[in-house]
């Protein structure tokens, strides 16, 4: 006797969130999930507060007939949603009962089972090499020995879109030999992904004309409409919509769950996660993506680190106004932020806000403002760039303040007298960079000597050599990240670089920017405004920092 799993109670039946992330998703190229991490998965969608999760092909897979086998064991304690196994309808010429991968479903002791079934004749005919009446016996004799054994069951009409344009009549057979079999929901799915949204909603509407049968829709994302398909669907009348994790599937994906769940909550008002759900869409968003091992989408829609980033000087001038001229909805209503860029383009409105993100109140220092303005200007014109770089951009903004204001200057935490970094290719084919810094720090001129794997990294171990008897604080910065670009401006060796260079404490992180046609020189200026801003947070002047 296999053991089910206790079903949660979704948020209400009349609308069904079901995510198969853990299935569909699972099929985008470079995804590989363990078991471990498909547990990971599964927590994080149930916390988000989605109804159904489809956890995978028990008896397929042996990973999804493990998962199932914890699952039921007690590793998955769902608050919210219920698990779904999937899998296929009995074979032909073959009872349900005496079927293994049907007999496989029960075993994994999900409550919800969802199966896919043919329902385009030609697929019927040539991958399936039977008829269209014993498809239907299939899918009736499956859903029927399902139900009986106390499953609830939702059956995927696979290839119907195509299927229904072609021959709309044994498209719908399958629908009805589904639903009259005892199955919840008939889903209808766009498999190739090559439905428009109006064409899509049609068909949606006429079905429900013709079958009074519960709609589901399943969206690909082959025409990048997944996601306007699944919305057009539920305003067409589909009560239940399957969608997966970012986006993630095969080919091009599927329809993105926080694109959709976003738009249906924001823009159709409806209450489709419980309360708190949908603030927690962005940190969901994100862990998963580290999960699956892919970079979350900056410009994802609704959870993405851009999708509420305003660079356009115009935008920040009536941001400044009323934040929502520029914004179609509360970023923090999906648990993001809005955040303003400054680049070339950024006027005085642009500078002020960002400003006022990073703790510098530049509202009543106009001069500060302008100077500033003109500073960031001429600074991307020679290949800066403080879109990435917000502790340097800080330093700045502090600096041009400092002087327009005459308080006089920031902390600066040591002074350059020289620096030399020479490169040694030894007889045994190693080289090693050796790097000497002249500095002067606490009244004492110091001189020191380090050798690094290459010129930037000695340089950096010859300064804190220098430094750290003299500024012990500096003991708790290291170099977290460093990256190098090369511009178009010039050709070849000539070219100027611009580097970015991530430095933490402990406590937080910064990212400082430097440029110059010499390399090292580049990593120079980058290191020296990564400790300028550490003594700028040690001061009273830097009160204010999270980045």
């Amino acid at each position: 006797m296999s053991r089910t799993i206790p079903a949660s109670t979704p948020l209400g039946d009349d609308f069904h969130v079901y995510d198969t992330t853990l299935r569909d998703g699972a099929q985008r190229e470079g995804i590989s999930y363990s078991v471990a991490d498909k547990l990971a998965v599964a927590r994080l969608l149930d916390s988000l507060g989605v109804g159904f999760i489809e956890g995978g092909w028990p008896g397929a897979l042996p990973k999804d007939t493990e998962f199932f086998h914890r699952a039921a064991a007690g590793e998955l304690d769902l608050q919210h949603a219920a698990l779904v196994a999937f899998g296929s309808t009995r074979r032909a010429g073959t009872a349900a009962v005496d079927d293994p991968q049907v007999r496989a479903l029960l075993d994994s002791g999900a409550p919800v089972v969802t199966l896919v079934a043919k329902a385009d004749r030609r697929h019927i005919e040539r991958a399936l090499r039977t008829d269209p009446a014993e498809n239907c016996a299939m899918v009736a004799d499956t859903v029927r020995h399902l139900v009986g054994a106390g499953r609830r069951v939702f059956v995927d009409a696979e290839h119907f879109f195509d299927g229904y344009a072609h021959d709309p009549d044994t498209a719908l057979r399958v629908l009805d030999a589904a639903v009259t079999a005892g199955a919840d929901v008939a889903v209808l799915c766009d498999t190739n992904g090559g439905q428009l949204p109006l064409q899509l909603a049609r068909t949606v509407e006429e079905v429900i004309a013709r079958t009074g049968f519960r709609i589901g829709i399943h969206c690909q994302d082959d025409t990048s409409c997944a996601v306007a398909n699944s919305v057009a669907a539920v305003q067409a009348g589909a009560s239940h919509v399957q969608c997966t994790a970012n986006g993630y599937g095969e080919r091009a994906g599927n329809a993105d769950l926080f694109a959709v769940l976003g738009n249906l909550a924001t823009k159709l008002d409806m209450p489709v996660l419980p309360e708190g759900g949908l603030r927690e869409t962005t940190r969901v968003a994100h862990a998963l993506a580290e999960i699956a091992n892919i970079g979350p989408d900056a410009h994802q829609a609704y959870v993405g680190q851009s999708a509420f980033a305003h660079k356009a000087g115009l935008h920040a001038s009536a941001i400044k106004v009323d934040p929502e001229l520029y914004n179609h909805i509360d970023p923090e209503r999906v648990g993001n932020g809005m955040r303003v860029l400054v680049t070339e383009m950024a006027g005085r409105a642009s500078l002020e806000l960002k400003g006022a993100e990073l703790g510098v109140d530049l509202a009543g220092s106009p001069d500060a403002i302008t100077a500033a303005v003109r500073r960031v200007k001429e600074l991307e014109a020679r290949g800066w760039s403080f879109e990435a770089a917000d502790a340097s951009l800080e330093l700045l903004l502090r600096r041009e303040k400092a002087e327009a204001d005459g308080t006089g200057q920031l902390p600066v935490p040591f002074e350059l007298e020289s620096y030399r970094v020479v490169l040694d290719h030894r007889s045994d084919g190693e080289v090693v960079a050796e790097a000497t810094v002249k500095v002067h720090v606490t009244g004492q001129r110091v001189i020191a000597t380090a050798e690094g794997n290459g010129p930037v990294n000695a340089l950096d171990a010859a300064l804190r050599e220098a430094l750290v008897p003299h500024l012990p604080w500096l003991g708790d910065v290291e170099l977290a990240d460093y990256k190098v670009r090369i511009l178009a401006d010039a050709a070849g060796t000539d070219a100027v670089t611009r580097v970015l260079v991530e430095s933490r404490d402990g406590a937080e992180e910064w990212t400082t920017v430097g440029v110059h046609g010499n390399i090292v020189e580049a990593s120079w200026l980058a290191l020296c405004d990564a400790l300028a801003y550490k003594a700028a947070a040690r001061s009273a002047v830097g009160s204010s920092r999270a980045r």
